[in-house]
């Protein structure tokens, strides 16, 4: 089984920052895309920004700029700096991958972490 582990949530005042990590841990043959979605109070889980294995990377407008996702191949881990945080930015923040678990078998698996709070105060 494989697990994601975020971290780094907490409460900041607007302006401020904050680093979020997501530790992918367990049966894991290689990790294919990784991505951070945002669940604001009473709303639907959104994309905020996705990287693939190679580097490559897509965000949601209202962050781009401001949020920098990056991640380490050989930790399996990735990471989403924020900066400027911004009242709306508050929720929960999730991690995904899609995992390959076996060398003997090409098929991709989704996984989600239990989600990190962020709270940014006016």
């Amino acid at each position: 089984q494989v697990q994601l582990v975020e971290s780094g949530g907490g409460s900041v005042q607007a302006g401020g920052s904050l680093r979020l990590s997501c530790a992918a841990t367990g049966s894991i043959f290689s990790v294919n895309s990784m991505g951070w979605y945002h669940q604001a109070p009473g709303k639907q889980r959104e994309l905020v920004t996705r990287i693939t294995n190679s580097g490559s990377t897509i965000y949601e407008d209202s962050v781009k700029g401001r949020f920098t996702i990056s991640r380490d191949n050989t930790k399996n881990t990735m990471y989403l700096q924020m900066n400027s945080l911004k009242p709306e930015d508050t929720g929960l923040y999730y991690c995904n991958a899609v995992v390959q678990i076996s060398s003997h078998t090409r098929d991709l698996h989704n996984f989600w972490g239990w989600g990190t709070q962020v709270t940014v105060s006016s």
